[in-house]
């Protein structure tokens, strides 16, 4: 089902000289500059009456109609797929996600995802683009997402992660003896021999991890992780760089190991944990509507406290 939007506006003298896509930003706050851009190239929205490149500079007093018919998103199909709904408004919409999830469709998943889930349980979100979905976690990393229901929502999300106002925290156990946490300060980019990893290279975006100790074991460690940035597998990648792969992460944990004299229920528990030990246990935003900052907070998965729970008898020696 389409939604149509229409609004009116004038734009203000103090603006006069500006381009016509900026002055659009200011006057219509609840939209981002890009898509007002596409509308704009799309003919629907008219600066006095007519079609205006986004580049045309403006003399103030201009009376604009934005006119816009937001059409469903048809190359998805709405799956009854069971969510874990942790919040839910006008607005908004928090979910924790399980191991084994994909968050949207792609290259060998081409429905099945949390995207597919979020157009049955909210049918508006097929005028949304990417169903509101902001950021994304790794098909077996578990935890926090938030989903956008408005456009407006949506561009007030996207303009939080872009400001890096978002509070995400993460725990992840990792392989290794680790005195300290400490900052990771290391461009990650597309791995140049395998395309299906990513990296630590020279050439890549920039991207800051920082992290801290909150449990040692006698081989492994429990780390609480805050990202700067949102890059693709950004702590895996920068983790496996300082030399403490998670563990079980199947693209960067390297082989199995075990702590010298490990117990054999350990060995057991970390040759069946077959996935990346990370979980998104903590999200912060401002909300988009009522300007009040928010926590959540998901506690450990079942299979991570399992884990945790074997490294403690092992360090024990029970």
């Amino acid at each position: 089902m389409s939604e149509h939007i229409q609004l009116n506006a004038t734009l203000p003298d103090a603006l006069a000289g500006r381009r016509l896509d900026q002055a659009l930003a200011e006057v219509f706050p609840d939209y981002s500059r890009s898509r007002l851009k596409q509308w704009l190239e799309a003919g629907s929205i008219l600066v006095d009456g007519q079609k205006h490149r986004p580049k045309d500079k403006i003399w103030g007093g201009e009376k604009v109609v934005l006119d816009v018919v937001l059409e469903p998103q048809r190359e998805y199909v709405a799956q009854a797929i069971p969510l874990d709904i942790v919040y839910e408004d006008e607005q908004l919409l928090v979910i924790n996600k399980p191991a084994g999830l994909v968050v949207h469709p792609g290259s060998g998943n081409p429905d099945g995802t949390m995207l597919n889930a979020l157009l049955h349980h909210v049918p508006a979100l097929e005028n949304i683009p990417r169903a509101g979905i902001v950021h994304r976690l790794d098909k077996e990393t578990t935890g926090l997402l938030v989903v956008a229901k408005t456009l407006p929502a949506q561009t007030a999300l996207v303009e939080q992660l872009q400001e890096r106002a978002f509070e995400r925290e993460y725990d992840a156990i990792s392989v290794g003896k680790m005195t300290a946490g400490g900052r990771i300060e290391a461009p990650i980019g597309r791995h140049p021999v395998d395309r299906t990893r990513m990296a630590v290279i020279s050439s890549g975006k920039e991207a800051v991890t920082h992290y801290r100790v909150a449990e040692r074991f006698r081989g492994h460690v429990h780390i609480k992780v805050k990202l700067e940035t949102g890059r693709t597998h950004q702590i895996r990648v920068h983790m496996s760089h300082r030399q403490y792969p998670l563990v079980g992460d199947p693209a960067y944990g390297g082989r199995l190991r075990f702590p010298r004299g490990c117990s054999d229920e350990l060995r057991q528990v970390l040759r069946a944990f077959k996935r990346q030990a990370l979980h998104a246990s903590r999200l912060g935003l401002v909300h988009p509507e009522t300007g009040e900052y928010i926590e959540w907070y998901a506690k450990l998965p079942d299979d991570i406290e399992q884990l945790m729970t074997a490294l403690r008898l092992d360090a024990k020696g029970e």
